[in-house]
């Protein structure tokens, strides 16, 4: 019982702080809608089953132990949120599309943003790595471990969808619609910073 609960507690601290995989949720949400937010939502939840198979696989214990290693995962992480940040400010200036219509945003492209951002984001590996190797135990059952890492995913997609549903209300997107340039150019910069920072933290630690 003490397991489940940190490791609830532990999803819902991780999946409220905002990251890169909540800039990329609201910014499709907005953009494209709502289905494409919730695709977005998906594809963020089935990139933290890779990160929970790291971990049952016993990659993550080597990636723990392996400093070169992990500051690859995470240069590879920061990369992709540097080029994830200035597609988003280029696109910036883009019509906005009508709610609905999911213009330039399919639902296979925004699991794939979903997917790709929380894959290498190194936020999600840590989390993986913190429940897996400090939570659980060598006698923790293989079906428990499994049970954590469902209540991980389910636990951050229902976030996301919640984030989606809230953001995409008439109201508050006619708000965004207003401040669109601003708004999204703002995300852009946004995960761009997030990726500049890995990468220099990464390479200071390096050193």
């Amino acid at each position: 019982m003490l397991e489940l609960l940190a490791v609830i507690s532990l999803t819902v601290v991780v999946a409220v702080v905002p990251g890169p995989d909540f800039a990329v949720v609201l910014r499709n949400a907005l953009i494209g809608g709502r289905l494409a937010g919730i695709m977005t939502a998906l594809g963020i939840a089935l990139a933290l089953g890779v990160h929970v198979t790291y971990a049952l696989a016993g990659i993550g214990l080597i990636v723990s132990q392996s400093i070169f290693l992990f500051n690859a995962l995470k240069l590879i992480g920061a990369a992709y949120l540097i080029f994830l940040g200035v597609t988003m400010y280029r696109s910036a200036s883009r019509e906005m599309p009508a709610e609905g219509t999911l213009a330039g945003m399919a639902p296979l492209k925004a699991l794939r943003w979903g997917f790709l951002t929380n894959v290498t984001n190194p936020k999600a590996t840590l989390f993986a790595l913190s429940v897996f190797l400090q939570v659980t135990d060598p006698g923790t059952p293989l079906w428990t471990q499994i049970g954590y890492g469902v209540i991980m995913a389910g636990g951050v997609f229902l976030w996301f969808v919640l984030v989606t549903l809230f953001f995409t209300l008439p109201a508050i997107r006619q708000r965004f619609m207003r401040a669109k340039l601003r708004i999204e150019r703002s995300f852009g910069v946004l995960l761009t910073l997030f990726g500049i920072g890995i990468a220099v933290t990464t390479n200071s630690s390096r050193s």
